[in-house]
């Protein structure tokens, strides 16, 4: 059983700004892509960014600008740093690793992110 552990999330306002985390076991977050999936309710879940284990980040149009992914090997801790946030990124964050290896997905549980005034 492959634990991602995610914290960060919760409410904000409008144009706030919110960092989520999320902690991986070391022998897989050192090697492999990590990144974060969001969903809306009723909706399937969407890839927000990723990051690759040599660090290079890939994110959805409609975070660019606004939404910075970053890992810290040393802590095998991904973190989405999200900023000036619209009511629209209302959504459950879910943190996700790709096992290249084992051609396998791992997900966290989710973290909820409420932008409302």
């Amino acid at each position: 059983q492959v634990h991602l552990v995610e914290s960060g999330g919760g409410p904000v306002q409008p144009g706030g700004s919110l960092r989520l985390s999320c902690k991986a076991p070391e022998d897989l977050f050192r090697l492999n892509t990590i990144g974060w999936d969001r969903q809306y309710p009723g909706k399937q879940r969407d890839m927000v960014a990723l990051i690759t284990s040599a660090g290079s980040p890939t994110y959805a149009d409609s975070v660019k600008g606004r939404i910075t992914i970053s890992r810290d090997n040393a802590k095998n801790t991904v973190y989405l740093q999200m900023n000036s946030l619209k009511p629209e990124d209302t959504a459950v964050y879910y943190c996700n690793l790709y096992d290249a290896y084992d051609s396998q997905y791992y997900w966290g549980q989710g973290t909820q992110v409420t932008v409302s005034s």
